[in-house]
């Protein structure tokens, strides 16, 4: 079944936004994934087998909640990976917000 990756997990798929894996619940899907492109689920899974929190992974359009998840070959996984931070302006200025972009010169 075709596996939407986000862009911070593709340096694991070789740059690919789109995989195949196999398997009959998210947690053999994610173990074919694993072994196809090793080291990837740790970034997703925790060592008590649960979704890290700023991973989101959808079966079709509904969040999983688990990977306990029951698949069927037709569905779709997409996964998706939170961002944070910001960003700093240039040096001696405040950060940056929608207030003050551009900067002025």
């Amino acid at each position: 079944m075709k596996v939407f990756v986000p862009t911070p997990l593709r340096s694991y798929t070789g740059g690919a936004g789109e995989v195949e894996a196999q398997g009959g619940s998210l947690r053999d899907l994610l173990a074919d994934l694993d072994r196809r492109d090793p080291g990837i689920c740790f970034r997703m899974i925790d060592e008590q087998d649960g979704i890290r929190p700023h991973i989101k992974i959808f079966v079709n359009p509904e969040q999983a909640r688990t990977i306990d998840r029951a698949l069927v070959d037709r569905d779709e996984i997409q996964i998706i990976c939170a961002l944070s931070g910001g960003c700093v302006g240039p040096a001696g200025r405040e950060p940056r917000s929608a207030h003050t972009w551009p900067y002025p010169a």
